[in-house]
């Protein structure tokens, strides 16, 4: 939901990269809804969908999983193209966290971003799907 922009259940279970089984998807999402980290909206589109979105305590989490990104890339066997968002956000240090929430919270919140702002997540997504690309 925060990397892959994904907000509907079938978006998030068909780029699940685990292979998640949809029951513990569902109850993962029940779950981070009832902590309040992501709220159900109706999808406007479509009667029987839900949007899914990030709330600010999620958003804020952006510092904290940036950080756990850096350490894994340390410490855990990884792949480059699993890696290389953790290795982006780490050398773009604070500055781009903000950024990136920024982003955030324009997506999931409606928050307005400073006009001419890039965008965070096009960079992070370009530099996967680059990874991707050089192992396929």
């Amino acid at each position: 939901m925060m990397f892959g922009n994904r907000r509907h259940f079938g978006e998030l279970l068909a780029g699940s990269q685990e292979g998640i089984a949809s029951n513990i998807l569902a109850d993962r999402l029940r779950r981070l809804t009832e902590q309040g980290l992501v709220s159900r909206s109706p999808d406007p589109s479509h009667k029987q969908k839900v949007i899914y979105s990030l709330t600010e305590p999620a958003i804020e989490l952006v510092p904290v999983i940036a950080q756990l990104g850096t350490w894994g890339r340390r410490h855990l066997p990884t792949t480059p193209e699993l890696s290389i968002r953790a290795e982006l956000l780490e050398e773009g240090g604070p500055e781009l966290w903000e950024e990136f929430m920024v982003e955030l919270r324009e997506q999931h919140l409606g928050i307005p971003r400073p006009p001419g702002a890039g965008s965070v997540l096009d960079r992070l997504r370009a530099a996967y799907e680059a990874e991707l690309a050089k192992v396929s």
